[in-house]
């Protein structure tokens, strides 16, 4: 991918890796500082394959290898490599907000049609104010729409949403070519890599986290947390100028 190839093209490897956690929710790196990404939620392989090959040895990594394993076909090893670069960049902070995601999208979404790719907790507050709200899922549930459904129906939105994920499973690409020159396009989630660079790609918003407190973060990860129930984060955002 050639946007992933350009974040891992700009990064500074020259940091120490010093813990790695991988929850069933949270996936954690602490490298130059600590940082997260999704883990994936799909079925883990037979009991013959492995979710991350060399489990148990990661540390013995350098930084450039941890995030590297971001091109990994393997959306958990990805998960690693995601986390990897988060925890490499530096992050100017006074050029982003405190601002939550869905305060965002509902702020632009209001009476228009709002594509989401991925399943967010905040999906029925848009709901009570855009036009439409498309919810595109890869394991779609309830009235999700499943990919094919997006590939029609991203065209169509004034408003797209998408999920950090879309790194890991390598299609942040593919949904970007079908937004809308019009729409307003945000990537928002622990995954997504808090870099202006995303702005050259079409998105006008990017919405993360940064850890400031990694032992608590690491040990939310570890223990199960899902992204509501994590400590130790700020949520950060940045609009394209």
């Amino acid at each position: 991918m050639k946007i992933l190839n350009e974040i891992l093209a700009g990064l500074d490897y020259d940091a120490p890796v010093r813990e790695i956690r991988m929850g069933p929710f949270q996936t954690g790196v602490f490298t130059r500082y600590c940082a997260l990404a999704s883990t994936p939620h799909q079925a883990s392989p037979h009991h013959e394959s492995f979710p991350v090959k060399e489990a148990g040895s990661l540390l013995e990594k350098s930084a450039r290898e941890l995030a590297f394993m971001a091109e990994s076909e393997n959306v958990f090893e990805a998960a690693v490599g995601m986390a990897a670069i988060n925890s490499l960049l530096e992050v100017d902070e006074s050029r982003f907000e405190n601002l939550n995601a869905a305060d965002i999208l509902a702020r632009e979404g209001e009476g228009k049609r709002i594509a989401i790719i991925g399943h967010f907790p905040f999906i029925g507050r848009l709901r009570r104010i855009a036009s439409q709200v498309w919810v595109i899922e890869k394991n779609p549930r309830d009235d999700d729409f499943t990919e094919d459904d997006g590939a029609r129906l991203i065209p169509q939105a004034d408003v797209v949403g998408i999920t950090g994920t879309a790194f890991t499973n390598h299609t942040i690409e593919n949904i970007l070519a079908a937004c809308a020159p019009r729409a307003y396009v945000m990537v928002l989630g622990d995954t997504t890599p808090l870099m202006p660079l995303l702005f050259e790609y079409g998105i006008d918003c990017i919405s993360g986290t940064r850890v400031v407190d990694p032992a608590a973060a690491l040990r939310c990860a570890s223990q199960g947390a899902t992204f509501r129930q994590l400590k130790g984060i700020r949520l950060l955002a940045m609009e394209k100028s």
